[in-house]
């Protein structure tokens, strides 16, 4: 089997319900599609979210660059992916989610030529995972009504977002908590926007509201400030933004500067190099949540197979297709009771045409 083409190109997808973070504010998503076709029957699907404050990559570098690699690739073997993606590892060094793009694709079409689909082919450790789901910064009345609202389509693991007023963000979790009753895991994630002794005092007043564990509280250039949260917290603390690469998870995990770590396909560069962090990540001890950005079902496919695979993957934030309107791979993952179940084909479970 042979690479004979690659095809890459960008699509903007409307949020239905558009939402705000401690970083922006966000009403569309831009993901850049890739498909690798073969001299057989196979090919194979990825994509990018690429995302400029956290790893500087635009969707037009991200296209370019797909475009620029592809000759490289035409007529080598695409279930050779070490080998393939050991010279983009160089190449495309400081574009991880153009190298997810590509990643995703080999395994979509290794998954179907072994007639399997990708989490069996990972480790296949288990069958379904249960996904949290976002609330974005809102007023407090808004932020409980939406919480209210997921609850009763079937969730039972909500994230709540925060990271600009400390004090508002108190109220908004504890009313969240008294709203949704003790039967529903509450997580928190700041996105950077506190200093440690504003985290501390979040961690410490909302103690009765039970958090499962608070997300990136601190700049991902000070390690230390998360340290300090992390030693002081009564709560986990997972690193999020401060995990981009290997080199990351083992200076996070030796210096014992978090709990827990996020892992993004999209920040990473795909499959292979997950299961490479979360490699790290087991040998330190450390438990993991597979996350992602606001990305087509298409890439929540692939956290979702990756997340499968793995014992100590034992949380997912795997939500970022949920209201993306017009999405081409809309119903390459299924939803039921607030879990996350793969479709029962081979590879990701996503055949095109998706343009």
């Amino acid at each position: 089997m042979k690479i004979t083409r690659i095809d890459a190109w960008t699509v903007t997808m409307r949020l239905a319900e558009p939402y705000a973070i401690a970083t922006g504010e966000y009403d569309r998503a831009v993901n850049v599609f890739v498909e690798v076709v073969t001299d057989g029957a196979l090919a194979g699907f990825g994509c990018a979210a690429p995302e400029a404050s956290l790893t500087g990559e635009t969707p037009d570098s991200v296209e370019q660059a797909l475009r620029a690699v592809a000759p490289s690739l035409v007529g080598a073997d695409p279930l050779r992916a070490a080998s393939l993606m050991e010279p983009l590892e160089r190449d495309l060094s400081h574009l991880p989610s153009a190298r997810a793009a590509i990643d995703i694709a080999l395994l979509d079409i290794l998954g179907k030529a072994a007639s399997l689909p990708a989490w069996k082919l990972l480790g296949g450790y288990r069958d379904r995972i249960e996904t949290s789901v976002t609330v974005g910064i809102l007023p407090e009345e808004d932020t409980v009504e939406r919480a209210r609202d997921w609850v009763r389509r079937g969730f039972r693991c909500l994230k709540i977002k925060g990271g600009r007023d400390v004090d508002a963000d108190i109220a908004r979790v504890l009313r969240v908590r008294e709203a949704v009753g003790s039967h529903v895991e509450l997580r928190f994630d700041a996105n950077q926007g506190y200093d440690a002794d504003d985290a501390l005092r979040f961690i410490d007043a909302t103690r009765a509201a039970g958090l499962e564990l608070i997300e990136q509280p601190t700049p991902r250039g000070s390690p230390e400030s998360l340290r300090r949260v992390t030693t002081g917290a009564t709560v986990p603390v997972m690193a999020d933004e401060s995990l981009l690469t290997l080199r990351d998870a083992f200076r996070l995990a030796s210096d014992d500067i978090v709990d827990m770590v996020n892992i993004k396909l999209m920040k990473v560069g795909g499959v292979a190099q997950a299961l490479q962090v979360n490699a790290v990540a087991r040998a330190a001890g450390l438990e993991a949540m597979v996350g992602c950005m606001d990305e087509s079902a298409l890439g929540i496919a692939a956290g979702l197979h990756f997340a499968l695979s793995r014992p100590n993957v034992v949380y997912a934030d795997l939500d970022g297709h949920l209201g993306l309107i017009d999405d081409p791979a809309a119903g390459a993952v299924e939803i039921e009771n607030g879990f996350l179940v793969p479709l029962d084909r081979p590879g990701l479970g996503v055949d095109g045409p998706l343009r």
